[in-house]
């Protein structure tokens, strides 16, 4: 028998990026929100002087405990689905701060292509350019009206990026917080490549801080160390943008909120039209509690906001029979390939330095900044090159036909430690009918609740795709100069096994219309006027940037909605 709480205003679900902004800004207005993680606490001081790639990286000490909950997968709807026991092609994290603490703090603003991808499709190429199947639709917000949230969300982490305005990305009505990053000797290599060959390069923006900076909340942050450990790993000097150094503090000092740790929310407590509160467990002593409240935000995983939608039975489910529904549809994921790796031999750099985001990136071939009329898919890749930190573990470059293993290897890996770049796509993925979430039939969590199955594959838009992009890398690449390059123009079908993104997306997506989107602009749901769902999962399709920011951007758009609800009621839209 659960304990009923007393009810609250506002109960959050998961307390990461999107958790934490809603948190501080409600705060700020005077409503009390509590907010519930179902990991456990963190603060900088968890990560003092812990540079462990082995513990981290390796065996994935912030990441969700698959043993008691995963994900099932299969590439189409005839195979049968099987549990992902081991982390392979994304990693799922758990904890307060969730993935604003493994991050690598890249934070690109999608292009006002991306928001009206239907529109803007049709309108330059025709209707017969989407291919049968693709599910593209507009997102319901265009880019300019959704500026001024990224402008706030930018300012509040206090994004590090280039003073000049790159003509090929949205506009913006105010330069970065911050100067951009060290542009070391590689990212000049590039800069000078890309220039030489007309495109069009910038720094990408960095959520790891490039000068102390204090922002409009008054939260003042060191820079950044260049010490190679962001992605899978949580920042001691703060430098690194998250949830933790950022908005926890405000919501907190507010004496507005009440953060409840080990709390896992199982389902979310409703009549069929609105939602009353949500039921969640201790993960420590197992007790369940009823948390009653007025509105409830789902901020958790695109994994587990569908997945806690379709067990608790809110919103329509998706039936790609009958492209019906919409809770699980539009699945997305990011399509990576076509790399080219250069190998130097009279050249070395300082590869051990390096942050999560320092990189330079070309936006030529992303979105619809280049004529597709005469190509068979649609969007496309950022173009980039990043020097995260070559940590010793996992970076051993050897050049083709190398071996893998043993004395030789060793010798080659030591020889190119420090002179060997990649350039890099990473590119769009566009939705399928057949590509959608629902709940696995056959296996469980640890509480006796469906997993989350995942339909996916890749198309042959995607290999259309990296075929083009790949060779623009390799063009680049060849431009730098290196002794030897590796390249692959090749899309296999999709395999879940190696690490590739952890750029999920979709499965509650926003819209215009409740017939094909299960939220609005403001991320309400159509079904239930009280529930918000925000994060990535309201992605209708995903871009060849990274999602963090139009996620922030998303979620202080959101507010003004949860706000407005709260006075009012009724759909905000």
């Amino acid at each position: 028998m659960a304990n009923k709480l007393p009810k609250v205003p506002v109960v959050i679900v998961g307390m990461g990026w999107v958790g934490g902004i809603i948190a501080a800004e409600l705060t700020k207005q005077g409503t009390k929100v509590v907010g519930l993680e179902r990991g456990k606490p963190r603060s900088t001081e968890d990560y003092y002087m812990v540079h462990d790639e082995l513990r981290y990286a390796s065996r994935y000490d912030l990441m969700q405990d698959l043993s008691k909950e995963t994900v099932t997968f299969r590439n189409t709807d005839k195979l049968a689905a099987v549990p992902m026991r081991e982390y392979g092609s994304f990693l799922l994290g758990e904890g307060l701060g969730g993935a604003s603490i493994h991050w690598n703090g890249q934070t690109y603003r999608f292009l006002p292509y991306d928001f009206e991808i239907y529109s803007k499709t049709v309108e330059r190429y025709g209707k017969q350019k989407i291919p049968d199947g693709m599910t593209i639709q507009d997102w319901g917000v265009t880019y300019d009206q959704l500026e001024p949230y990224f402008d706030k969300f930018e300012k509040m982490a206090g994004i590090s990026g280039d003073q000049e305005q790159n003509p090929l990305v949205g506009k913006r009505s105010s330069p970065f917080p911050t100067k951009p990053m060290t542009k070391t000797p590689m990212l000049k290599l590039f800069e000078d490549a890309t220039k030489k060959l007309g495109y069009h390069p910038y720094m990408m923006p960095s959520a790891n801080l490039s000068e102390q900076y204090t922002n409009p909340d008054g939260i003042t942050r060191a820079p950044c160390q260049y010490c190679g450990y962001c992605e899978r790993f949580g920042c001691e000097y703060g430098a690194k943008a998250d949830m933790v150094v950022t908005v926890l503090p405000i919501a907190q000092k507010s004496g507005n909120f009440e953060l409840r740790s080990y709390s896992n929310v199982v389902q979310v407590l409703n009549d069929g039209k609105k939602a009353t509160g949500v039921l969640y467990v201790n993960t420590v002593t197992g007790e369940q509690f009823e948390q009653p409240a007025d509105v409830v935000i789902m901020a958790s995983y695109v994994f587990n906001n569908v997945r806690l939608l379709l067990t608790s039975k809110l919103g329509k489910p998706y039936d790609p029979a009958t492209g019906k529904g919409v809770i699980g549809k539009n699945y997305c994921y990011q399509t990576n390939g076509g790399s080219a790796t250069g190998f130097f031999d009279n050249k070395e750099f300082n590869l051990y330095a390096g942050a999560g985001s320092l990189g330079m990136e070309i936006p030529d071939f992303n979105g619809d900044n280049f004529d597709h009329s005469n190509l068979n898919f649609i969007h496309g890749a950022g173009i980039r090159i990043s020097q995260t930190g070559q940590r010793p573990i996992a970076t051993n470059s050897v050049p083709k036909g190398m071996p893998a293993w043993g004395k030789d290897f060793k010798k080659q890996s030591l020889k190119y430690a420090n002179s060997v770049l990649a350039v890099s796509p990473q590119g769009s993925s566009m939705p399928w009918r057949h590509h959608y979430l629902d709940l696995d039939p056959t296996y469980k969590d640890a509480y006796g609740l469906p997993l989350i199955r995942v339909t996916f594959d890749f198309e042959e838009q995607d290999r259309q795709m990296i075929k083009f992009v790949s060779g623009k890398a390799a063009e680049i690449m060849k431009e730098m100069g290196p002794t030897t390059i590796g390249s692959s123009d090749q899309l296999g079908p999709y395999n879940i096994v190696p690490y590739q993104s952890t750029h999920n997306t979709g499965g509650v997506i926003m819209g215009a219309d409740p017939s094909t989107s299960a939220v609005n602009s403001y991320l309400q749901m159509w079904d239930a006027e009280n529930v918000f769902v925000i994060g990535a999962s309201a992605f209708a399709h995903n871009s060849g940037y990274n999602p963090t920011a139009t996620v922030g951007a998303l979620a202080y758009r959101a507010v003004e909605g949860i706000a407005k609800y709260l006075k009012q009621g009724g759909m905000v839209v």
